[in-house]
């Protein structure tokens, strides 16, 4: 779980072009509002990187809001997808 949190939050920070390290995120931290301060076009971005890289489409907003809550949530949500396959 740890490498795919350190491959995420590069994989965040390329996709968003962040100038930041991946250090300076916080792991559980909101990636939204208070936290990273994202946006809505940054869930779009989100989307597509999750997708590109691992495969997983997130289509249900419901089940994509939860997922995309910090780094932390998108890595559980990884794994979750990619056991259940």
């Amino acid at each position: 779980m740890d490498n795919l949190i350190k491959e995420l939050k590069q994989h965040i920070i390329t996709s968003l072009k962040l100038e930041m390290s991946p250090e300076e995120i916080d792991t559980d931290a909101a990636l939204f509002g208070e936290g990273l301060g994202l946006d809505s076009i940054d869930v779009l971005e989100l989307v597509v990187m999750i997708n590109a890289n691992y495969g997983i489409k997130i289509v249900n907003m419901d089940e994509g809001r939860k997922a995309l809550t910090s780094v932390r949530s998108i890595a559980e949500y990884i794994t979750e997808k990619k056991s259940a396959k």
